[in-house]
């Protein structure tokens, strides 16, 4: 089978990819990916990784932009999509994956005007713009959230299930504010490392490159030794290493922590889409498998109340509700829907 995987713009679109790309290629399949030039796509892909070939796009995202800027970028898009129609013509796409994100727009509608199959994945608890615009045209739409959805379960990395374990204490926290760094979880970090230090818990913390210098300096000032990264592609070790965490709940990492039976208390980025990452994080404390607080709350207090409860039944039910092999019952499923 010949599968284009197509979107992107952060890391949660692109973790999505990844783990896809990993399951086609271990059942024999070839992928190619249609991202962008704009946010994170090359960043992740440009060597490739798994993909037989990768192809960088001139769009932006629309629904942000204002009058004049809207048009241009729907004409970028309206480009990209020609383009994007030949790059699937070249390689004889046989279904089109979308993971979301304004990346994933040209190569989807180029796919549905070629009535090439397209399956998307929407990793929010929210539908994203997009999403909902093609949701009625595609062959499949599958959502970690949806009690419906033909899959359960949502895609990671094999290594984020494959190494998980349950956690009985705290000895490693780890605060993590997504690719960008997040001023509030990194404010909340610097104000219980001393707290933290004399429990004698390791802290490691993916500051954000903007604003590692900052954290680096107060850390120093408050002479707390800390495992420290700006961004770091090796997340994966980290969640593994850690007995609890500390971070937004953008999808992929929300759910990578699952995979790998890690607690997490969750602090939603405040204004995301839809406000869909509090709704992310709902859905984990509805099923009693972690903790979230607003950006508003009191967020020391709760923090410290959590390291003085018990994470084990936590840990057990992450491991309990935890899917394995997600994007490769998601793969295999396009190859029957195809035959």
């Amino acid at each position: 089978m010949k599968l284009c995987i197509t979107g992107g713009g952060t890391g949660g679109h692109l973790m999505i990819a990844q783990a896809l790309v990993e399951a086609a290629v271990k059942e024999g399949h070839e992928a190619i990916f249609i991202g962008s030039i704009s946010g994170q796509d090359r960043k992740y892909f440009e060597d490739r990784s798994s993909f037989s070939h990768v192809y960088f796009l001139e769009t932006t995202g629309v629904v942000n932009q204002k009058r004049f800027g809207k048009l241009k970028a729907l004409w970028r898009v309206f480009r990209a999509f020609l383009k994007s129609r030949e790059i699937l013509k070249k390689h004889k796409i046989q279904a089109t994956y979308s993971v979301g994100g304004f990346s994933a727009a040209p190569a989807s509608f180029a796919s549905l005007s070629k009535r090439i199959p397209l399956f998307i994945h929407e990793q929010n608890a929210v539908t994203g713009r997009l999403n909902s615009i093609l949701k009625p045209y595609a062959k499949r739409f599958i959502c970690a959230y949806d009690k419906n959805s033909y899959i359960k379960g949502y895609p990671v990395k094999e290594v984020f299930y494959k190494n998980a374990r349950i956690r009985e204490s705290i000895k490693t926290l780890i605060f993590l504010g997504g690719s960008h760094g997040a001023k509030a979880i990194n404010d909340l970090a610097l104000s219980v490392a001393g707290k933290l230090k004399e429990r004698d818990i390791k802290i490691v913390h993916q500051a954000g490159e903007s604003d590692y210098e900052r954290v680096k300096q107060e850390y120093e000032v408050l002479g707390v030794e800390v495992e420290l990264y700006g961004f770091t592609k090796d997340l994966e070790s980290l969640i593994q290493r850690a007995d609890l965490a500390v971070s937004r709940s953008g999808a992929s990492t929300l759910w990578e922590a699952t995979s790998n039976a890690l607690p997490a208390f969750y602090i939603p980025y405040p204004h995301a889409a839809g406000d869909h990452q509090y709704h992310n994080a709902r859905f984990i404390v509805e099923n009693e498998l972690g903790w979230c607080e607003r950006e508003s709350e009191d967020l020391r207090s709760k923090l410290l109340h959590i390291l003085d409860e018990s994470i084990i039944e936590k840990s057990k039910k992450l491991m309990e509700y935890s899917n394995s092999d997600v994007a490769q019952k998601m793969i295999k499923d396009v190859q029957e829907s195809i035959k």
